[in-house]
């Protein structure tokens, strides 16, 4: 199972309030409903690919409205295609519709009148629900963080962006073939959204996954900070070490000045050592990092001078 459907698993499972069901059931019929015609009666189809949706929505219709409706299921004929689940109410449609504000004539109104989410609960149920009925969100141990809900009516999504940001959680919105999606990117906003929303434990989860992967990240680019660093200084010892053999196959290190001389037979006696090191090591030494530094970089210039003839 994704991790998306086991944010949806748990939010099936909560248990609400009459007064939040009517906002869970106004967002499932505005996102995922449909109007049709039979016997020259009104319909209202709910279409979803997940039967735990289903069973909620005809349970939040019984229990508000006390109205029977049916569950059908469509198979698919492709493979590894979903079963599609279709609530399909016949009666008192008009009447249930005109309660949750949803009908005008016979389409779906692209926006929820907000004087009808009156308080913080209704909101989130609100929000809970459009995430049950059109949202994802990618594996917190995917290599980027991402959460979205798509709506069919861009209206719809802009008020839905307009909620979550009441929590301030950032959401943008942005077109998505032939509907919109109001998106979340940042780790942090994820885990507060799945939180108001109720999907604690998977909240839980995904902060833990969060955690690790930034510690891992955190101690990978340590490391790799690291292995640079002893690149950098393995490839400065060899090219001093290279510069010292050359400057002893040319003119011979007896030529030196004696403290050149000194760091020079040190460094080829001990070529894996840090400048730290390399200073304690040094004849009539100790001496400090920046004056190993720059005898060694007066040795180079030298051979760099030896390598052009500037030196007879």
């Amino acid at each position: 199972m994704s991790y998306a459907s086991e944010v949806k698993k748990e939010l099936t499972g909560i248990t609400v309030h009459e007064k939040n069901a009517r906002a869970e059931l106004m967002a499932l019929i505005r996102m995922n409903g449909s109007i049709g015609l039979a016997n020259h009666a009104m319909i209202l189809n709910v279409q979803t690919e997940s039967p735990a949706i289903a069973r909620r929505i005809y349970s939040l219709i019984k229990q508000l409205y006390k109205v029977e409706s049916d569950i059908l299921v469509r198979k698919k004929m492709k493979l590894k295609k979903n079963n599609t689940y279709v609530v399909r109410l016949r009666h008192h449609v008009q009447e249930i519709l005109g309660d949750l504000a949803i009908l005008d004539g016979f389409q779906i109104k692209e926006r929820v009148p907000l004087d009808l989410l009156t308080d913080d609960l209704m909101i989130r149920s609100y929000l809970r629900v459009a995430f049950l009925a059109g949202g994802s969100v990618n594996n917190p141990e995917t290599s980027r963080y991402h959460l979205e809900i798509y709506s069919l009516y861009e209206e719809h999504n802009e008020m839905i962006a307009e909620m979550i940001n009441r929590y301030d959680l950032n959401a943008r919105t942005t077109n998505r073939r032939s509907g919109y999606i109001v998106y979340l990117k940042e780790a942090e906003k994820i885990a507060n959204f799945l939180q108001l929303i109720g999907a604690t434990t998977s909240m839980l989860e995904f902060e833990n996954i969060r955690i690790v992967r930034d510690m891992r990240n955190s101690v990978n680019r340590l490391v790799n900070c690291e292995n640079a660093n002893m690149d950098k200084v393995a490839n400065a010892a060899n090219r001093q070490v290279e510069n010292i053999m050359l400057i002893e196959a040319t003119v011979g290190l007896s030529s030196l000045p004696e403290k050149l001389r000194a760091i020079a037979e040190t460094r080829l006696a001990h070529q894996e050592v840090s400048l730290k090191e390399l200073g304690t090591l040094v004849p009539g030494g100790p001496i400090s990092k920046s004056g190993v530094n720059h005898r060694l970089r007066k040795l180079n210039a030298y051979a760099d001078e030896l390598r052009q003839g500037k030196v007879i």
